[in-house]
């Protein structure tokens, strides 16, 4: 280490000289003794890291007095302070976006969580006998009315509840699953990884894109502890393919006594043929078609928290609930607070598309959307917001979160150009404002897809524009 750098790292100051200045700045207010001690020592290593690192030019440039460390202290530990899980808006088009949160809940869910959330309640009490309970009885019913299953089970999400269903039916054993179906999904979840952590040994059959009934057929042996389909609701193969039907495959389990598993991934609780878009196999559906027990996501096309859903014949779910891995991968008060008050909503169908914000923006006619963009551009020009440039366009939105894959979703958006700022740097600046605003960026223009925006949120919109024409 040459002698300059061996004289930068001298004069660092003293960690009691910065706790001496802190103090009289009154940074115990802010937090507690121990908090203050080690924000200081970490302050002046990474300062001491970055002389080591530093090009010698750039020496001269750091600023190593016992004042600039104070400084770099208290905004450290100020910035404890904020929060860092905020609210965004959504501008992007994709509805059930997983790097922003995936499905907003209702305000009954809200409501719930809030109402749970502030003091005791009967999580595992069962009020009418006056003992412990499970606290999995507060949906189960609930889902199976909505789905037709014997029973149910809720787990944190639907990763986990494949991982608890394969590891109790199939530990040690085969299961039979289509190579096709071999799905990797966000968050590095792969099916062979999860049947391998799960203790089940994974027996692929059929082709990529083709797999014929046979062909379970003939993998099954004495070594065979489950025949598992998994829905491809990220992605779709077109053109030369195949694929066994799920009351075939119901019937070749029920031959060999081996019980048969649809992973069913995003979920769909209603028919969404209905209102234009590809068809989605329901729960219900896949249910009635005699499976034992189907897995699927409350976070995605069911539009609640995330949770992982278990439903199904009562004597599978049985043994899935004794497995102790149920503990581990279990959910807490505050989901089944908001999924029990978002499954309330299906009992009403005719009204679930309006009460559930997702299934709202995938089933909103575009003229509806196409209104409330003419609403949103109207205020900006109103706004003065000076050198901006407002147009409408038509495009279209998806589905995001691992669901409906080739679905396009027609939208309006409103562009906006910034005649003195590359939209890049717009769309940068959106993103660190009070209440970021996500958006998308194509050549010149950022663009605000009003098909996942709520008229609620423009006024949000025109001031995080007004603050961004500021800086």
């Amino acid at each position: 280490m040459d002698e300059s750098r061996k004289t930068f790292l001298r004069n660092l100051p003293k960690i009691d000289e910065v706790i001496l200045l802190l103090e009289k700045s009154g940074i115990y207010d802010w937090a507690a003794r121990e908090i203050v001690t080690e924000t200081c020592r970490n302050v002046v290593q990474n300062l001491r890291e970055t002389i080591i690192e530093a090009k010698e030019k750039d020496l001269p440039k750091l600023s190593l007095d016992a004042a600039s460390v104070v400084s770099e202290v208290e905004q450290t530990i100020k910035g404890f302070y904020r929060y860092h899980l905020v609210k965004v808006i959504n501008a992007t088009g994709v509805i059930l976006h997983t790097n922003l949160g995936r499905a907003p809940l209702c305000p009954e869910a809200l409501q719930r969580i809030l109402e749970v959330g502030r003091g005791y309640s009967n999580l595992e009490f069962d009020l009418a006998a006056g003992e412990r309970g499970q606290r999995y009885d507060h949906v189960s019913s609930l889902i199976c009315a909505l789905t037709g299953s014997e029973d149910a089970l809720i787990v944190n999400n639907n990763a986990a509840a494949v991982l608890l269903v394969l590891n109790t039916l199939s530990e040690g054993k085969e299961s039979i699953v289509s190579r096709g179906e071999l799905i990797e999904i966000g968050g590095e979840f792969r099916i062979p990884e999860i049947m391998s952590k799960s203790g089940s040994i994974l027996c692929e059959v059929g082709t990529t894109n083709r797999t014929r009934l046979a062909d379970y057929e003939n993998a099954i042996s004495p070594a065979t502890g489950l025949i598992l389909k998994v829905h491809t609701s990220n992605f779709r193969i077109v053109g030369f393919t195949e694929e066994a039907e799920i009351i075939p495959l119901v019937a070749l389990g029920k031959k060999h006594a081996i019980p048969v598993m649809d992973d069913l991934g995003s979920g769909c609780l209603i028919d969404l043929d209905n209102y234009g878009l590809q068809h989605e196999p329901t729960v219900r559906d896949v249910l009635s078609a005699g499976v034992d027990v189907v897995t699927f996501s409350g976070d995605k096309l069911l539009g609640g928290p995330q949770a992982g859903i278990i439903a199904g014949k009562k004597e599978i779910l049985s043994q899935i609930k004794k497995n102790p891995l149920n503990r581990a991968l279990r959910i807490d008060k505050f989901t089944l607070a908001a999924l029990e008050a978002t499954l309330m909503q299906y009992l009403r169908p005719a009204s679930v598309t309006r009460k559930l914000r997702p299934l709202q923006a995938l089933t909103e006619p575009v003229a509806a959307v196409k209104k409330r963009a003419r609403k949103l551009m109207g205020k900006l020009q109103k706004a003065n917001l000076e050198p901006l440039e407002f147009v409408l366009h038509e495009d279209f939105a998806v589905a995001g979160g691992g669901s409906l894959p080739t679905q396009k979703i027609p939208s309006v958006l409103v562009g906006i150009k910034n005649k003195k700022m590359p939209a890049s740097r717009m769309e940068e600046k959106l993103r660190k404002i009070e209440v970021p605003i996500i958006v998308r960026v194509d050549k010149d223009e950022i663009l605000i897809d009003l098909r996942t925006v709520a008229e609620d949120e423009f006024g949000f919109i025109v001031e995080g524009l007004r603050q961004v024409l500021s800086n």
